[in-house]
C-alpha cells in the first residue's frame, strides 16, 4: 500500500514538475458566451505584470469540456468556461482521465436572445411559436409526429410576418444550444399537446428525440461558435434571426434587436431578475490538480471572482455580463478563496 501511495505521489510530482517546466501561462477553453468576459478578465490580469496574460479559446461549452476532461497536466487546459452546468457524463469523462477534483465557480447570468436586424419589425414570440418554427418534426393530436412543413412565420401564427423562417444559431457543442433546447424547445414542445408532458415522464429519450431535434432544411442553420458572424448575417438579411447571448446584443445594439419572449424583452433588468424566460447562469470550472502548479492560476481565480470584475459595477458588466446578486457573489468569492472541489 505504501509503495502504491509512493508511486502515486511520484506521479503527481512528475505532472507538477512537468507543468512548471513546460507552461507558465494559464490556458482557458469553453463557452463562446463567456469568452468575452474571460478575455476581459485575462487582459486585466495580464496588465498586472506578475503573470502572463492567460490564453482564452472559444470552443463552445461542450467542445471545451471534451478538451478540458482529456487529462491532467500541462498539455490540458486549466479552466473551462461554461454557459450551462457540467453534465454527469462530463464529470465521469473527467474522472476517467484523472481530473477528479473539479471546482465550479458561478460568475453571473446571461440571457439567450432571438435577435434580428434593427431594420426588421420587432417581434413578440412565445416558446410554442419558436418550437413550431424550429423543430424538425412537430407533434399531432394523435400522439404522433409529422415533418415540419412551415416555411414562413405566418405559417406558425397569422399574426407573425409572412417571412421565411431562417434562424442562425449555435452548434450542438455549444452551451447556448443546450440551454436554448432546454428552456425553449422542450418547454414549447410540451405546450403543443398534453401528451408530450406525459411522454417526458414515461419515455424521456423519445420525448427528447421529438422536442430537441432542430430542423435541417434551412429553417435552423448551425452557424458555429462565432456569434459576431451571426450578427453580420442579420445585418445582411433583415428577415433572418440569430440566437446568441445577451452580451452580443449589448455589444451590437446599434445593429440588432432582441425579440420579446413570453411578453418580456431581453433587457439587463429582466435577465437579472430572471423574468426574461431564456435566462441562465454562467460558470467556470477549474482543475484542482493544476492549482499551485500553473503559475498565477489561484490569483486569476481571485481576479475573476472579484467585485471589480464581476460585481455590480465590475468591468465585465460593461460588456454585458449580468452580475450575481450580492449574496451569490459572496458565495462565488468564498469558493474562489477556499478552492475546495465542489463538483459531485
Amino acid at each position: 500500500m505504501r509503495k502504491i501511495l509512493g508511486l502515486a505521489a511520484i506521479g503527481i510530482l512528475a505532472v507538477a514538475t512537468a507543468a512548471q517546466a513546460q507552461r507558465d501561462q494559464i490556458r482557458i477553453v469553453g463557452s463562446s458566451t463567456v469568452y468575452p468576459f474571460a478575455t476581459k478578465v485575462a487582459e486585466s490580469f495580464g496588465r498586472g505584470g506578475s503573470f502572463k496574460t492567460p490564453i482564452v479559446e472559444s470552443t463552445g461549452t461542450g467542445g471545451g469540456f471534451k478538451i478540458f476532461c482529456s487529462g491532467v497536466g500541462p498539455e490540458f487546459p486549466d479552466i473551462n468556461d461554461a454557459s450551462r452546468r457540467i453534465k454527469q457524463t462530463e464529470i465521469e469523462a473527467c474522472a476517467s482521465k484523472g481530473a477528479k477534483d473539479l471546482i465550479e465557480v458561478p460568475i453571473g447570468y446571461d440571457g439567450i436572445v432571438v435577435a434580428s436586424s434593427k431594420r426588421a419589425p420587432h417581434l413578440r414570440l412565445t416558446r410554442k411559436q419558436l418550437f413550431l418554427a424550429l423543430a424538425k418534426s412537430v407533434p399531432t393530436a394523435m400522439g404522433s409526429t409529422k415533418p415540419n412543413t412551415a416555411r414562413t412565420w405566418a405559417d406558425i401564427d397569422k399574426s407573425l410576418p409572412a417571412a421565411k423562417i431562417e434562424v442562425f444559431g449555435p452548434p450542438p457543442t455549444s452551451g447556448t444550444r443546450d440551454a436554448f433546447v432546454e428552456l425553449v424547445m422542450e418547454l414549447g414542445c410540451k405546450q403543443t399537446w398534453p401528451w408530450l408532458a406525459q411522454l417526458e415522464k414515461d419515455d424521456n429519450a423519445k420525448f427528447k428525440q421529438i422536442c430537441d431535434t432542430m430542423r435541417e432544411d434551412g429553417g435552423w442553420v448551425d452557424a458555429g461558435e462565432n456569434d459576431n458572424l451571426i450578427v453580420q448575417k442579420l445585418e445582411a438579411n433583415p428577415n433572418a434571426f440569430g440566437v446568441f447571448g445577451y452580451s452580443f446584443l449589448e455589444e451590437n445594439k446599434d445593429k440588432v434587436q432582441g425579440a420579446s419572449v413570453e411578453g418580456f424583452d431581453p433587457t439587463f433588468d429582466n435577465v437579472a431578475a430572471l423574468k426574461y424566460p431564456i435566462s441562465r447562469p454562467l460558470f467556470f470550472y477549474v482543475k484542482k490538480a493544476h492549482l499551485g502548479v500553473i503559475p498565477g492560476l489561484k490569483e486569476f481565480i481571485a481576479e475573476f471572482t472579484s467585485a471589480k470584475a464581476i460585481g455590480e459595477d465590475g468591468y465585465a458588466t460593461e460588456i454585458g455580463l449580468i452580475p450575481l446578486p450580492a449574496p451569490k457573489l459572496q458565495q462565488a468569492q468564498n469558493i474562489g478563496k477556499s478552492l475546495a472541489p465542489n463538483v459531485r
